[in-house]
């Protein structure tokens, strides 16, 4: 028997209809969640597995909650590792709303999708319907759910075509992912998730300060004659004593590698001593080589800076400052080298302690980093200048002391990391271009309940003796 004549069953007036009608239910029973599409950037080329991957774009869609009763039955396993909670759902959504909303959009940033070399799969598949793996936002549970399965063809072909996407959503579990979306509430749900560390930074640098001391008869200059080789470390330098008086020169070697071999690079006084009428004889021995040897020059009567003392040192120095000695009027500079720990200037040696000093000349450091300016943003990329370790921005909040005279600490968490920080380095912010130095980094992840690595360790070697080799028994 043929159909109904006064019926088209599949007309495009028809379908077009339905259409409506579905849009119009889903606007006045559905609830508005947002769409977060997954943009790949690195895949496993052997069994396509997703190694990086991010969420920046939202979209606002209405949807039906199908288990408008609660979660899906059986969401809560219990495993071996403890209750595991799916909390699954279920939503409808509106394949026109869809396809003229969202995809269009995700036609635009085709090129963030197709990074990972997965340019074989059918593109314009993946766009124009929902993927699996792209995320939901549940606003009523405040809750991020992944699209598991998607469901095209239910109801099936009413009137010859399909007019909605039914979408099973499982509770999303982070595994490092980068979620940014700008929105607050979205992104929130993600801000404690993952492996995070924390950094102890400074938003304030200080200028370290130093003070000179004068006397006649110093060492002026140190002259390497020779400068040896096979130096596994610094070698002991020592000066024999002055014609008069009894403050001997001290100096240290500092040493440097050119072609695979180790030798000593330069002479650095840390005291040009006093009553130096001649030369003195340098001994340079000890450090694993030999062959370096080196001569210098005295001041005789006429008077040097024969030392300099740090009276602060300071904080903030990425990199050692540089040491301005005043001039003596008539006569030659001093001139000296400085070297920095933690951010902090450790030390000042000199490399040539001058002539014609009447008095005590003024010390002056300069290089201090600018520090402390600017703040972080959410999620940039963060990078050592020091060390070249990178990581992301999770939170950035600044912590006042109640001690007078104590300066304000910052604390960052931080994602993603690709090594350690290093104390007293720099870390720049690429998008915000914020500053701040270093003070501390702790590498045991912030508030987690699953990193208890060493408190299972110490409660194991408490039950078993690994001592032996075997502490099972044998057989």
């Amino acid at each position: 028997m043929a159909l109904n004549p006064f019926f088209l069953q599949g007309s495009s007036s028809e379908q077009f209809l339905v259409q409506d009608i579905i849009n119009e239910q889903l606007k006045i029973y559905g609830i508005e969640v947002y769409y977060l599409p997954r943009k790949i950037f690195k895949t496993d080329n052997i069994i396509r597995e997703i190694q990086s991957s991010k969420f920046d774009d939202t979209f606002l869609i209405e949807a039906y909650l199908n288990n408008y009763d609660g979660y899906a039955p059986d969401s809560d396993i219990m495993t071996k590792f403890g209750l595991r909670l799916k909390n699954e759902i279920s939503l409808t959504i509106s394949r026109e709303r869809y396809e003229e909303f969202i995809a269009p959009f995700l036609e635009g940033i085709s090129a963030g999708i197709r990074e990972g070399r997965i340019t074989e799969y059918d593109f314009a598949d993946l766009i124009t319907r929902p993927k699996e793996g792209d995320l939901i936002y549940f606003p009523l549970g405040e809750r991020l759910f992944e699209i598991k399965r998607v469901e095209s063809e239910k109801p099936f072909y009413q009137l010859g075509t399909n007019y909605v996407y039914e979408l099973s959503c499982e509770l999303y579990e982070y595994e490092n992912e980068l979620i940014d979306t700008s929105i607050e509430e979205v992104d929130n749900t993600v801000e404690d998730e993952g492996y995070i560390t924390s950094l102890t930074v400074v938003g304030s640098a200080i200028t370290a300060t130093a003070t000179a001391s004068i006397s006649s008869g110093s060492i002026t200059e140190i002259f390497l004659n020779n400068d040896g080789s096979g130096y596994a470390s610094a070698p002991i330098v020592t000066f024999s004593g002055p014609n008069s008086g009894i403050d001997t020169a001290t100096a240290v070697a500092v040493t440097t590698s050119r072609v695979n071999i180790q030798s000593v690079l330069r002479l650095e006084l840390t005291n040009g001593g006093s009553g130096y009428t001649t030369p003195p004889t340098i001994t340079i021995s000890g450090g694993g080589g030999a062959g370096a040897a080196a001569t210098c020059s005295v001041g005789g009567t006429e008077t040097s800076v024969s030392s300099i003392s740090v009276t602060s040192g300071g904080r903030g120095y990425s990199i050692p400052p540089t040491v301005i000695i005043g001039s003596p009027g008539v006569g030659v500079t001093a001139t000296a080298v400085a070297g920095i720990a933690d951010g902090k200037l450790d030390y000042i040696r000199m490399l040539n302690t001058g002539i014609g000093y009447t008095q005590a000349p003024t010390v002056s450091i300069t290089g201090l980093s600018t520090v402390g300016v600017g703040t972080y943003i959410y999620n940039e990329t963060i990078t050592g200048e020091s060390s070249g370790v990178t990581a992301k921005i999770r939170d950035f909040r600044t912590v006042t002391s109640t001690t007078p005279g104590v300066l304000p600490v910052t604390n960052i968490r931080v994602s993603l990391n690709t090594g350690k920080f290093s104390p007293g380095e720099t870390v720049v912010g690429t998008i915000s271009s914020a500053r701040y130095t270093v003070l501390s980094y702790d590498t045991e992840s912030y508030d987690n309940p699953y990193d208890t690595n060493e408190e299972i360790e110490l409660e194991a070697d408490d039950i078993l003796d690994f001592t032996e080799s075997n502490p099972f028994g044998s057989y």
